[in-house]
């Protein structure tokens, strides 16, 4: 029993050639966009005070809005937000215990982004 050597395992420290499966991926994404929600709420409140602050201020919303980096960053924050609402819907059912074995997961991490890709280009729509 003494004589059992302890095995070093091989470390692979370069993030670069690590390969997440598609799960691990979209918890990843989960936490970038609920960072960057918190992080660009203030803009957000911002500009929600400015749409309904007066005609004027909301003439100046308009034409800030209207400017293509602002309506890219602006889809990207529907696209966080749609993405981190389908991905904490997953989580809390892996928290009931309902989609834990190995295929489940795989296949609800899919749906997940088969989902929120779609349903942030509709909202996108409506909100043209």
């Amino acid at each position: 029993m003494a004589e059992m050597s302890i095995k070093k395992r091989p470390k692979n420290l370069d993030l670069t050639t690590i390969r997440l499966p598609l799960p691990g991926k979209v918890s990843i994404l989960h936490r970038v966009s609920g960072a960057g929600l918190f992080l660009c709420l203030p803009v957000l409140l911002w500009l929600f005070g400015a749409s309904l602050g007066s005609p004027e201020s909301f003439a100046n919303f308009k034409s800030i809005a209207g400017m293509l980096p602002v309506k890219v960053i602006l889809a990207g924050l529907l696209w966080a937000f749609v993405h981190h609402f389908c991905a904490g819907i997953r989580f809390l059912l892996l928290d009931l215990h309902i989609g834990i074995e190995k295929e489940a997961a795989r296949k609800s991490a899919g749906v997940v982004l088969a989902v929120s890709i779609p349903l942030t280009l509709v909202l996108w729509g409506m909100l043209l």
